[in-house]
């Protein structure tokens, strides 16, 4: 069951009270600490606030803890889709079909401006308007993944909300690490926790 919008506000509110101001408020930072090393987020609320402020209310309330990057997508050996990328993805430890909450609006980045080069951080979906918790990294420049790409047929790209500006070395590791045939890592790279670093936006606390 979806947790009460007001109380969500509360904890981001609280949060900010305790949080050290980032340089730029608009780009709140996350820090995911895995069994692989350390990855650190900064996020784009002022371009994608709807996939930024989702994703700071998983993080907030720990829904990261113990889940895990459970697949990979490397380039070269992506033969089935014709359209070929190179991210990992995670999910809570309820799994990538997380459905605790409801799913939220996708962010083109036709609209957003934001592009899936080297270190973003986006959304994973099924269709337009599903994602909920699942997100992915891409570790290399994959022009596919935006709106008018071909990696997902109906053309509307994936919603991108962020970069890596911390750890990209370790999202290109934990790609390369062993993989089933159908990409799911063996075993996933846990997630320990995942936190926020600094005050939540303003547009999540409204």
């Amino acid at each position: 069951m979806m947790r009460p919008k007001a109380i969500l506000a509360a904890a981001l509110l609280a949060l900010a009270n305790c949080a050290s101001l980032p340089a730029d408020p608009a780009r709140p930072r996350v820090v995911l600490d895995t069994t692989a090393g350390r990855i650190v987020l900064a996020l784009d609320a002022a371009a994608a606030p709807i996939s930024t402020c989702n994703f700071i209310g998983y993080v907030v309330f720990g829904d990261y803890d113990n889940g895990s990057f459970f697949r990979t997508v490397v380039r070269e050996t992506n033969t089935a889709n014709p359209n070929p990328i190179d991210v990992i993805q995670a999910a809570t430890p309820r799994g990538s079909d997380d459905d605790s909450r409801p799913p939220i609006v996708l962010e083109r980045t036709r609209d957003t401006g934001l592009r899936h080069l080297a270190g973003t951080v986006s959304m994973a979906r099924g269709a337009p308007d599903s994602a909920t918790s699942s997100f992915f990294i891409v570790t290399q420049d994959t022009p596919s993944l935006d709106f008018g790409g071909g990696r997902n047929p109906d053309g509307q790209g994936f919603a991108a909300f962020g970069k890596v500006v911390e750890g990209l070395d370790v999202a290109r590791r934990i790609q390369r690490m062993p993989a089933d045939d159908a990409e799911q890592l063996t075993p996933p790279v846990t997630i320990r926790s995942a936190r926020l670093l600094d005050a939540a936006p303003a547009a999540c606390t409204q």
